[in-house]
């Protein structure tokens, strides 16, 4: 098969399938609205601070969002190994060439991603400024675009890691199991320290502050969060290229 005939029907698996659209969508339901909520009720008190960052405000829900974005690259890997291999037999069996296979699911699961991330990165932005009245900026602000469009980008690489650790594990209860704590949890029981800022969440949303603070910047923070889904992608293609399916 031809890449272009690869990337459609990995393209038709996620739209015909109701999981994989309801996680997907769900990212930037709870993403957008969780954060509308905080910032119509929230906003006042939390802008009484003097470290308060309105465009960090915005993404308040993100943390909730990743864990659809986690939800929906686990799935769209690892549930293809559920009821005895069969379905992932299927695909090696129409798609011979691994390396293909693997490229191209990830290409179409990232890709999704990135364009609803997206989607959620400006619609949590400006409905969030909207919400926060006086206290609220504009989309020309300093750091907002860069925010929104960063917020498109983690989701996407956060999916993309899920969906490595899902080729490895070959298990959606372990790897989801796995990237919940380490991606939603571990920072915040953690707190700050030298090894807390490298963690995928605390690096990548290095990204969605106006001005990032620490060892770390925005795009240095971002380029970790790539690193742990460069390892996880890797691990996962070793994973297919040498297990039998």
């Amino acid at each position: 098969m031809s890449v272009t005939a690869v990337l459609r029907s990995e393209w038709m698996k996620i739209r015909s399938l109701r999981s994989l659209v309801v996680c997907l969508l769900s990212g930037l339901a709870a993403t957008a609205g969780i954060t509308a909520l905080a910032s119509a009720t929230y906003g006042d008190n939390a802008s009484d601070g003097a470290d308060f960052d309105p465009v960090f405000f915005s993404f308040f829900g993100l943390n909730f969002g990743q864990i659809a974005a986690i939800c929906f690259g686990v799935l769209a890997v690892a549930g293809e190994y559920s009821g005895g291999s069969r379905t992932i037999r299927v695909w090696l069996a129409a798609v011979p060439r691994r390396g293909l296979y693997y490229g191209c699911k990830l290409a179409v699961v990232g890709g999704s991603a990135l364009v609803v991330g997206l989607v959620t990165g400006f619609t949590s932005l400006l409905g969030g400024q909207a919400l926060l009245g006086e206290h609220g900026v504009g989309l020309g602000a300093p750091g907002a675009p860069r925010a929104a469009v960063g917020c498109g980008l983690y989701l996407a690489l956060i999916t993309v890691l899920a969906a490595g650790v899902g080729a490895v594990l070959r298990s959606a209860v372990g790897a989801i199991g796995v990237l919940t704590p380490l991606v939603c949890f571990l920072s915040p029981v953690l707190g700050d320290g030298p090894v807390t800022r490298f963690l995928p969440d605390r690096a990548g949303q290095q990204i969605l502050h106006t001005a990032p603070e620490g060892t770390l910047g925005a795009w240095t923070g971002l380029a970790v969060l790539v690193a742990w889904a460069g390892v996880a992608v890797w691990g996962g293609w070793l994973a297919l290229r040498r297990r039998d399916a």
